[in-house]
């Protein structure tokens, strides 16, 4: 009797010291998250972080690890070494478990997973580990963990063995649960709050010796795509045979999905070589595979562009210049 009496007290001192040290483990989501510990190392992936201070001394706000496979797809682990401050946890230890983008190859992937991540104790040579509920991460929603790991006091105290001698050390695991490949149509629309201007200049030699063939540029980027300028001498469509037409188009629609769209403000100009008072269109437009190109017919007539004294066109040579501005993406999901 004694005997059992003595072994109950040792295993409820035990759960009770271990309850203490959970104490200071404050979640954002407290529904269903178990911490335990293991002398097992983490089987799919560990990030040893040295001189861990000096993060924050040069404002790395997060540090995104490489890539690691698990369960066929490729993850992330992403820690903020000063909390995340987007959700209010600037006292804590934030870490998260993000899927690459590239595991996406159909829109309509969802991936269900369970993951547990791991915080090395130094002092006791065993891992603190953090699991939570399954997850479902998709292309809106990649990334799932826990806000508040842990407080940023408990972590930095050499005395509970997480950061030692300015080193520490994270894991993760990560287990498939249920894969759906809905194939969901739709879209997703990003409007751009600090749109940035591009220019282009180019520069057409001998244009009295140019054809009815279109001239193109040679392709130039602005935001994320490539794009070109194309001038036809002769006209096209309804300002065939006396005027100049001019248009900017994406240098390659085919890389676009049948969904994607660019809302675009641009600027076509032919430079005044002498006066400084340059003939210019505007406009703006929704670019897309099926409307790669957007332009005026009759951007000015050949009677004004032949004339000397306008400037357009001096020495057998004219300067056009695109000004394009990137405002909005929209893209399937």
């Amino acid at each position: 009797m004694d005997g059992l009496c003595s072994d109950f007290l040792h295993r409820f001192l035990h759960h009770s010291i271990h309850f203490l040290a959970m104490a200071d483990l404050v979640f954002s989501e407290h529904d269903g998250i178990l911490t335990s510990t293991t002398d097992s190392p983490p089987i799919h992936y560990i990030v040893k972080l040295q001189s861990f201070s000096l993060l924050a001394k040069n404002n790395v706000d997060k540090y995104i690890s490489g890539n690691f496979e698990a369960g066929g797809y490729k993850w992330k682990l992403v820690i903020y070494p000063n909390g995340n401050k987007a959700k209010n946890a600037s006292d804590s230890l934030s870490l998260y478990l993000m899927i690459d983008k590239e595991s996406f190859f159909h829109p309509g992937l969802e991936i269900h997973a369970v993951f547990k991540m791991f915080l090395l104790d130094q002092n006791k040579d065993n891992y603190l580990t953090f699991e939570g509920k399954a997850r479902r991460f998709h292309k809106l929603k990649p990334e799932w963990g826990f806000d508040r790991l842990m407080p940023s006091k408990t972590f930095s105290d050499p005395s509970n063995g997480y950061l030692v001698n300015d080193g520490c050390m994270f894991g993760v695991e990560v287990y498939i649960c249920k894969e759906n490949n809905t194939r969901t149509k739709g879209e997703s629309l990003m409007m751009m709050k600090d749109a940035i201007s591009y220019k282009h200049s180019w520069k057409i030699e001998s244009f009295s010796s140019l054809t009815d063939k279109p001239e193109e540029s040679k392709p130039f980027h602005a935001g994320e795509q490539k794009w070109k300028i194309q001038l036809y001498p002769k006209g096209k469509g309804s300002g065939t045979g006396n005027n100049i037409s001019l248009y900017l188009a994406l240098a390659d629609p085919t890389s676009l999905s049948s969904t994607s769209q660019i809302y675009v403000d641009f600027t076509l100009r032919i430079i005044d070589q002498i006066n400084a008072k340059n003939y210019f269109g505007k406009a703006n437009y929704w670019f897309s595979a099926s409307n790669p190109a957007c332009g005026w017919p009759r951007f000015v007539s050949q009677a004004y562009f032949n004339l000397p004294s306008n400037g357009l066109l001096v020495k057998d040579k004219c300067i056009v210049e695109a000004e394009v501005t990137i405002h909005g993406i929209c893209d399937g999901l």
